[in-house]
């Protein structure tokens, strides 16, 4: 007896084992799958602006509050992060004199918050709950050797979001990527072609 004993105790904690190890990966295979991380605004892939200067300038003339109603400094990549960066793609001086220089001059992002239902019904409605309206103002000088602008190109573009009620800090963060990818697909748009037909004498 005492030995059937001791088996059937073997048996008992044989499978209490295996149905652990089979809840582990269960658990396991029903695991969340994380979303994608958020990729990287470049401009590299572009074919290079090249400027007949000698150097090439960045000035950022807007500054980010860094609070309400503001919240660009809560994008992935801020408006103004995405300009630098697009100037440092595609930009390229290979004169000698003069200078290039990229003025930001507005690169906000502004959250107005809407009205949504109260009460029973809104419990059971999804409303509109944010508007973001997100701009770019950025002009392209080319300065002679005294310091005076002689030619300029510029482009404005604004775009603007709603938002769902609820949505998760990933979601949030993923419409203002898009966002922001959107409003410097027109920005390149936009300057490269006045910077075609205002600054002609200038490319090389």
């Amino acid at each position: 007896m005492t030995i059937t004993y001791r088996l059937a105790g073997v048996a008992r904690l044989t499978k209490g084992r295996v149905l652990g190890i089979a809840l582990l990966v269960l658990a396991a295979c029903q695991a969340p799958v994380l979303p994608p991380p958020i990729p990287e605004l470049t401009y590299g892939h572009l074919e290079p602006i090249n400027l007949d200067v000698g150097r090439i300038e960045i000035v950022e003339q807007y500054v980010p509050p860094l609070k309400a109603p503001n919240v660009e400094h809560t994008f992935p990549t801020p408006p103004a992060t995405a300009m630098r960066q697009w100037a440092k793609d595609r930009l390229r001086a290979v004169g000698e004199i003069r200078t290039a220089r990229l003025v930001i001059k507005n690169a906000s992002a502004i959250e107005t918050k809407l009205k949504i239902t109260g009460g029973l019904r809104g419990a059971f409605t999804k409303d509109q709950s944010e508007r973001y309206d997100v701009t770019l103002d950025v002009v392209l000088e080319v300065r002679g050797e005294d310091g005076v602008a002689v030619a300029f190109a510029n482009a404005v573009v604004t775009r603007s979001k709603t938002v769902t009620e609820g949505l998760s800090l990933d979601e949030r963060a993923r419409v203002f990527h898009e966002m922001t990818q959107s409003l410097m697909d027109e920005v390149n748009s936009e300057l490269e072609k006045n910077i075609r037909q205002f600054l002609v004498q200038y490319l090389r």
